[in-house]
């Protein structure tokens, strides 16, 4: 099927996605210098911590999420005047929740962070393995090249939905979406 007519049969969850990364600042349009490094990390599970202690307040999170950038491996919160680096033990943003639409033989998986990025997975926005890291970690490319570290209830559940595909040498997990393949193991 045709990614115009895939795009088409699932214009509206592409509507939704749309609709939850219109209200991001234009940070694609800011070139301030580097202001220094402020003592924030995101941790595995997407959790901020300023110094020492988590940032519980989510429209705090939110806001910092919207501003986030990545250079290259290092990340920035980004505002029209300053630029200041983070530290990001994984990815910058967490999934927590994982979607299935099924219409006339084809499937999209939609995937929400815990910051409210709505993504659907697509050649745009590939999930992947990254096998960098000390453990395996499955990410998803959610927007401006900023990755997702899939949660494991998550990443269980895309499981549940993979299909198996035999190359004669090793059986491989595969999950669709948008008329795309992408490997789980």
């Amino acid at each position: 099927m045709a990614s115009t007519q895939l795009e088409q049969l699932f214009s509206d969850l592409l509507n939704i996605q749309q609709q939850s990364t219109n209200p991001l600042p234009p940070v694609h349009l800011w070139n301030p210098p580097l202001s220094g490094d402020i003592d924030i990390v995101i941790d595995r599970e997407g959790r901020w911590i300023h110094e020492g202690s988590e940032i519980k307040r989510s429209e705090l999170v939110r806001l910092f999420a919207s501003i986030l950038v990545r250079e290259g491996e290092q990340y920035f919160l980004l505002t029209p005047v300053e630029k200041w680096r983070i530290k990001v033990d994984v990815a910058p943003l967490f999934i927590i929740t994982a979607d299935r639409e099924q219409r006339e033989g084809q499937q999209a998986i939609t995937l929400t962070t815990s910051t409210g990025d709505i993504v659907v997975v697509d050649k745009a926005h590939p999930l992947s393995i990254d096998k960098h890291s000390s453990q395996p970690s499955p990410q998803v490319i959610v927007r401006n090249n900023l990755p997702a570290l899939i949660s494991r209830n998550v990443y269980y559940q895309l499981i549940d939905w993979a299909l198996e595909v035999s190359d004669g040498n090793a059986d491989s997990l595969y999950i669709q979406s948008m008329g795309e393949r992408f490997l789980l193991g």
